[in-house]
């Protein structure tokens, strides 16, 4: 049966009582208690009475301490069941943690014994097994039993700084009492059992100026105004004590090494009160000429010092800068020294601190002032200009030798040495100027030309005659100022396009003129046609009084078949002094424009193919592509015409029954029924068939000279219906003149009619003046019309203009 060790614990606590008050030193059995009878029936015949008696594990002793040292094995304890008589039989086991090794049992006694030094901090407790048999039978007598065996805590483990030594920090002047830092020690030992692990702290090294908490272990300034200045580092060795502090307790210790951090609690000095410094009156305007220094006793920011020059005398010459890495004040100069004006100046320098803390502004302003003397050193000089620069201006057609201008220098030394002019000849290579030597005269070399360049920028270099060595430079600017020696142009070099339907009057272009003079002699022209030669009866100009002139048309319509192009010469003058002009020969060209001339460029039909991007071989093969298609259509035509096919295929046929409507309407007479029988007989065409798609005779006259036809007669000679009786015979004869089935002809107007006719047929054939423009603005519906009338009067225009020209 296994009793909970839990159980045993009090028991024991009671027992070892007892044994201390009544002196007993023998082991403690199970108390017998009466337990029930069981009667068993033995083979003899006899009963035998079975004790059941309670049963558990006694021991003495569940304790052993750490660190044991002696000859002999350390007494642990006893192991007994009250099963066991004392005669022997009964044999004990122990298992578990050490059993056998660390832990050994006397299987007849139950005694155990540990047989190595145990140490607490490496195992503070071991878990056991015992189990009683019966030496006999092998039978277990108990169940098997859990026990703890206890390493009990020695003081053997002194306090110790895993993470030591440390490193403080603590601001210098700190007030009394400032904490500093804290330390904590570690012990080994049982905290829970006596004064082994209890830690107590105190300062080794380090008074006065440092303690130390014996519990917290917290460390504090103790002295007030500690100076960072006077001493910065300090090694503070604290020790921690165990068992309280008490003799006999484990100690160790650690090193603290604070430092004392920096406050600005020092303000700057200057070494001494005046300095003096030497600066050659040759020394650049804005070059360092000297430097000076505050110290200060503080670190970082704490020291850094802010320069500046008080006294007017020198804020006005010199400028003082801080070097934050050297803490310098850097000296330089504002203006350039003479030392024939001024050969001394005094300087008042102020060093501040940036950084002030309010809590030390008793110990004094933070602040220095020193004074700077400067003894101004005599140089010679190069020779001063009058001037930074010079602007000079003259005519572009001022002779060779006219003077431009003069430049002046002298030598601002004491000696006033003489002084020589001459120009740099390194910057440009063309030497159009000359400068006087002993004068500074500046004069032309070559001719001018302000429309080439305007100006000229040149260096004029002076030198004294006692050292040449010093040269001084000035910048020379010289204007060329305009003449009017330039006619003006005509800012055109495009064709004019003329169309070919312009009105009288009508604006084609406006031009412009151009003038390389400058806007004084360049900008007011004036324009007109040339004089001494006849008016030209094409074109006009008009002068618009804006520098530009406008271009118009003096008759009606143009045409490019009669002449494509047209010179136009005009005359421009500039408004300069003295006034010049120029004669410029304009090209005008005949291009047939769209409606309200929206086209505005034109061009040859090879030059539109060549502007497309067509070379001379592709033009080759489209043009016999062309050729061979057309001979195509000839041969097929042929062919064709050299069939022999009825033309009726029917008796039956539908155009047997055609009827002519004159449109303008004539009563009864206007419709004719006709057989058309004839036309179905090719035998009766004549063998000569005109054709009946000849414009009217009037047309003809038009375009018959240059087409070649003959005269047609006089308009009073031709009769209308002759004309189209001889067109409808020719009609009927015709069997080649598709469609069959849909021919119709206007031959005759009538005669019913009481209206009477409005066809043109009949009208006479002499010109008419009447004005047909106004067609034009009627829209695209009467488009039509008014070619054919412009056609009409753009011919008898054209006739005119061809009379005028050989007349002229």
């Amino acid at each position: 049966m296994r009793i909970p060790t839990t159980f045993f614990c009090p028991i024991l606590v009671c027992f070892g009582f007892f044994q201390r008050c009544y002196g007993a030193g023998h082991h403690v059995l199970a108390a017998k208690v009466p337990i029930a009878k069981n009667q068993t029936k033995l083979a003899n015949g006899e009963t035998e009475v079975h004790h059941r008696p309670k049963r558990g594990w006694i021991w003495n002793q569940f304790f052993v301490l750490e660190e044991h040292i002696g000859p002999d094995a350390q007494y642990v304890g006893k192991l007994h069941s009250n099963s066991d008589k004392g005669d022997g039989s009964v044999r004990y086991i122990l298992s578990g943690e050490g059993a056998g090794s660390i832990f050994i049992i006397n299987e007849v006694t139950g005694d155990i014994h540990a047989t190595e030094s145990l140490d607490r901090e490496r195992k503070a407790h071991y878990v056991l097994h015992a189990q009683a048999f019966d030496r006999n039978t092998e039978k277990p007598l108990e169940p098997m039993s859990e026990f703890i065996i206890k390493v009990q805590d020695i003081n053997d483990n002194a306090p110790t700084f895993p993470d030591g030594p440390f490193v403080a920090a603590v601001p210098e002047m700190s007030a009394l009492g400032t904490s500093v830092y804290q330390v904590t020690a570690t012990d080994a030992d049982d905290p829970t059992y006596g004064n082994s692990a209890r830690v107590v702290y105190s300062i080794l090294q380090g008074q006065p100026y440092f303690s130390v908490d014996p519990k917290t272990g917290v460390i504090r300034t103790a002295l007030a105004n500690m100076d960072r200045e006077a001493r910065e580092h300090y090694a503070v060795v604290i020790q921690a004590k165990d068992m309280a502090g008490q003799v006999g307790g484990l100690s160790g210790s650690t090193t603290i090494n604070i430092t004392l951090t920096d406050v600005n609690d020092n303000p700057p000095k200057f070494q001494q009160k005046n300095y003096q410094l030497y600066v050659p009156e040759s020394a650049q305007v804005g070059k360092p000429v000297g430097k000076i220094k505050a110290n200060d006793e503080d670190l970082g920011i704490n020291a850094e010092i802010k320069y500046s020059l008080i006294n007017p005398e020198g804020a006005a010459m010199f400028s003082i800068a801080t070097d934050w890495d050297t803490r310098e004040g850097i000296i330089s100069l504002k203006k350039p020294l003479n030392y024939e004006r001024k050969k001394t100046y005094t300087l008042q320098i102020e060093g501040v601190n940036t950084h002030v803390e309010p809590r030390f502004s008793y110990l004094g302003p933070f602040k220095d002032t020193a004074t700077l003397k400067i003894t101004v050193g005599d140089v010679d000089e190069a020779p001063v200009f009058s001037m930074d620069y010079y602007i000079m201006d003259v005519y572009e057609n001022a002779q060779i030798g006219t003077e431009v201008g003069a430049v002046t220098a002298r030598d601002p030394d004491s000696k006033n040495s003489p002084v020589r002019y001459f120009i740099d000849r390194g910057e440009h290579g063309e030497k159009y100027f000359n400068v006087d030597m002993d004068s500074g005269v500046i004069k032309i070399t070559q001719s001018l030309d302000r429309e080439d360049i305007p100006w000229h920028n040149i260096t004029v270099m002076a030198s004294e005659v006692d050292n040449p060595s010093l040269v001084s430079r000035v910048p020379v600017t010289v204007q060329v100022l305009d003449v009017n020696d330039n006619p003006p142009e005509i800012n055109t070099d495009e064709e004019v396009i003329v169309c070919e339907s312009l009105r009288p009057g009508q604006v084609i272009q406006t031009i412009t003129a151009v003038d390389k003079d400058d806007f004084a002699n360049g900008q007011r022209f004036s324009f007109s046609l040339p004089s001494g030669i006849p008016v030209n009866p094409n074109f006009t100009l008009k002068d618009n009084k804006d520098n530009t002139a406008s271009i118009s048309t003096r008759r009606r319509r143009f045409s490019q078949l009669v002449q494509e192009l047209y010179e136009l010469p005009v005359v421009v003058w500039d408004g300069g002094e003295p006034e010049l002009s120029s004669t410029s020969t304009l090209t005008l060209r005949v291009c047939p424009c769209q409606r309200g001339g929206r086209l505005q460029t034109c061009q040859d039909k090879m030059g539109l193919l060549s502007s497309a991007g067509l070379s001379t071989g592709a033009l080759i093969a489209i043009l016999l592509c062309i050729v061979i298609l057309l001979a195509i259509v000839v041969l097929f035509i042929t062919l064709r015409r050299s069939k022999k096919e009825p033309l009726v295929i029917s008796e039956e046929d539908i155009r047997e029954n055609v009827v002519t409507y004159d449109d303008e309407g004539g009563g009864e007479e206007d419709t004719e029924a006709f057989d058309i029988i004839a036309l179905r007989n090719p035998a009766a065409a004549e063998e000569l068939k005109f054709r009946r798609d000849v414009r009217p005779e009037r047309a003809r006259q038009r375009n018959g000279p240059k087409r070649g036809y003959d005269s047609p007669p006089e308009p009073d000679q031709v009769d209308v219906q002759e004309f189209i009786k001889q067109r409808l015979v020719e009609a009927d004869m015709d069997t080649s003149g598709p469609p069959y089935d849909s021919l119709q002809t206007y031959a005759f107007e009538g005669q019913g009619s009481p209206t009477g006719s409005i066809s043109s047929l009949d009208s006479p054939g002499t010109h008419s003046e009447q004005d047909y423009n106004y067609l034009d603005d009627w829209g695209p519906e009467f488009e039509k019309l008014a070619e054919l009338y412009g056609e009409d009067m753009n011919a008898a225009e054209t006739d005119m203009a061809v009379a005028m020209t050989a007349a002229t």
